[in-house]
């Protein structure tokens, strides 16, 4: 992913509410609890293919207006919730924008075939001096 970390908030929109959890009265009287929100459609940092692949991948992340919803409550602190919820938006976007290679069909070696021959007849071996002589 090319976009960096500054691009990026510039296009983010948080909602606060809240928290539950630990914080004693903190969590009655401030709002730490940190909404996400991302439009990949309206986003200027990918090109129309990169937007195709992260909104097919993305699907199930999506929220009904179409944007993908981070949600952080792990911390005290509302900016140090922002600041996991945009990290881990990173990491979906660059985990669904990775393409795995191609795999090239191979053939096997020679010598990886004799090596596997020469397994077998070793192992043909072992199991025929375990088989008990019958006096015919």
């Amino acid at each position: 992913m090319n976009a960096t970390k500054a691009d990026l908030q510039k296009e983010i929109t948080y909602k606060t509410s809240r928290s539950g959890g630990k914080g004693g009265q903190n969590v009655n009287k401030v709002s730490t609890k940190v909404e996400l929100l991302f439009s990949i459609e309206n986003s200027l940092l990918f090109n129309d293919d990169e937007k195709q692949l992260l909104l097919e991948k993305l699907q199930s992340r999506l929220n009904r207006d179409g944007l993908v919803q981070v949600v952080c409550d792990v911390e005290r602190s509302q900016y140090l919730n922002k600041e996991k919820a945009v990290e881990r938006l990173i990491s979906i976007l660059t985990n669904a924008l990775h393409r795995p290679k191609v795999r090239k069909a191979t053939k096997p070696n020679k010598a990886a075939k004799a090596a596997r021959l020469n397994e077998k007849r070793l192992l043909a071996q072992k199991k025929d001096a375990r088989r008990k002589l019958t006096d015919d």
